[in-house]
């Protein structure tokens, strides 16, 4: 069902840094797919600087984050430790409305992504032809590969308040969870 509620102060706000760093978006409405589902404050972002596979709408915040993220810690990391640009970023999605998966509380809490404040990342292609995952390379047996994707992450840990990699569970092995939240827990 699509909400009809003013736009609050803090996604006027998120939407005016997208404008500032010269970001194409669509702010899309306010909806409740009910079960604690809903996606408030999104954006479907159109053009980052940098294309960007699988992602639908997501909470302005994450999208913020997320652009900061690929701008100035994934593309630095991958010229100046694999010599090549990255000219794409390919996810595995934002937004779904299920519970969290691979722990505990699995059954219980609500995932990240059914409140669209959560996207999944899988790998990278390069300029130089070369396509970076993380199912692949996470264990890399080639170092620099290994250190670009170490350092990626530790860069999301800035970022995000939770970062997960193949390091946490297995549910994780092939992308890196990251969520806009203040959980301050990266692994």
């Amino acid at each position: 069902m699509t909400l009809n509620i003013p736009t609050s102060g803090e996604t006027r706000a998120c939407f005016a840094d997208l404008s500032r760093i010269g970001v194409r978006y669509s702010p899309l409405p306010d909806r409740d797919f009910g079960g604690g589902c809903q996606v408030i404050g999104a954006v479907q972002l159109i053009d980052i600087g940098l294309p960007v596979t699988g992602i639908k709408g997501m909470r302005c915040g994450l999208a913020r984050a997320f652009i900061g993220w690929a701008r100035s810690g994934v593309a630095p990391a991958a010229h100046q430790i694999l010599g090549s640009d990255v000219v794409k970023i390919d996810t595995m999605g934002t937004y779904a409305c299920r519970n969290t998966v691979g722990t505990s509380a699995a059954t219980t809490r609500l995932s990240g992504h059914a409140t669209a404040n959560a996207v999944d990342i899988s790998g990278f292609v390069l300029a130089d032809g070369r396509r970076i995952t993380i199912q692949q390379d996470w264990h890399s047996a080639d170092a620099t590969v290994e250190n670009f994707l170490r350092t990626i992450r530790a860069s999301a840990c800035k970022r995000f308040g939770t970062v997960l990699s193949p390091d946490y569970n297995a549910v994780h092995y092939n992308h890196l969870h990251l969520e806009d939240d203040r959980a301050n827990f990266c692994r």
